[in-house]
């Protein structure tokens, strides 16, 4: 499929996004969340997949000057028909996913980061909801995000005082994963994917609606998932190689099934 506001390449077991509107700092038109959300509809045989942005931008927020001219017209149809089930692919994504933040991450570019399962910044890198500054509120699930991640003073310090959070900080406050420096971003996020490529694509698929039911809910809640989870990656070819591999003490070698 052709896309015209993203890049993607497919390597192996890893499918590598990237965000290509340099030239404004890779802000998201509609048409950007909806690639996107394709990509994810046709993974094929990728195991994971590895966002970033072209040039010294991650994502600068939603492209207002398209979003105003969508012909749904308005940012809550945009919202709903568009950037929202972007990010929802990333949540619920049957692979990991992993954002590979190089500049400004604002807007619906911070929201799309954080719902990534791995985030990593460059220490040039920064984190901003600046709604406020404009009259308006987060969205593309950054309330939800922010209050899970880093707790409600926080959260509301990013989304009501509108200040930019460094990727050294966000580390700090358990936002992301990691924040490593400029020149290494790349080399630590492909590393990571690779590993993650070639892991037990099962048991990560389970992990990952484990983590969301614990989110939204309580402890019974997540019993029953675990238990579900466990007859799953249990049956799967990568639990018997795994348990092979350990008897015969070598490394287990993962195929995702």
């Amino acid at each position: 499929m052709t896309y015209e506001t993203i890049r993607v390449e497919a390597d192996g077991p890893l499918t590598t996004i990237t965000l290509n509107r340099p030239e404004r700092l890779n802000a998201m038109p509609p048409q950007m969340a909806d690639e996107i959300t394709q990509v994810f509809y046709d993974l094929g045989d990728a195991r994971c997949v590895l966002i970033t942005g072209e040039g010294k931008g991650f994502c600068s927020g939603a492209d207002l000057s398209a979003r105003s001219s969508d012909s749904k017209g308005g940012s809550h149809e945009a919202l709903l028909h568009h950037y929202n089930p972007a990010i929802n692919q990333l949540l619920r994504a049957d692979v990991p996913v992993i954002c590979a933040v190089n500049g400004p991450a604002a807007g619906v570019g911070c929201s799309l980061a954080l719902a990534a399962d791995f985030t990593i910044a460059s220490k040039s890198a920064y984190f901003l909801q600046a709604f406020v500054n404009i009259g308006l509120v987060p969205d593309g699930g950054s309330t939800w995000m922010l209050a899970r991640a880093i707790g409600r003073a926080r959260a509301t310090r990013m989304m009501m005082l509108g200040e930019k959070i460094s990727g050294g900080e966000a580390e700090e406050w358990g936002l992301i994963y990691k924040c490593v420096d400029d020149e290494l971003l790349m080399d630590e996020a492909r590393a990571l994917a690779d590993k993650l490529a070639n892991g037990p694509t099962v048991s990560y698929r389970q992990i990952k609606r484990n983590i969301m039911t614990a989110l939204d809910g309580g402890v019974n809640d997540v019993l029953l998932a675990e238990a579900e989870a466990q007859r799953i990656a249990g049956a799967s070819d990568d639990a018997r190689e795994g348990g092979m591999a350990f008897l015969e003490k070598r490394k287990a070698v993962f195929k995702g099934a």
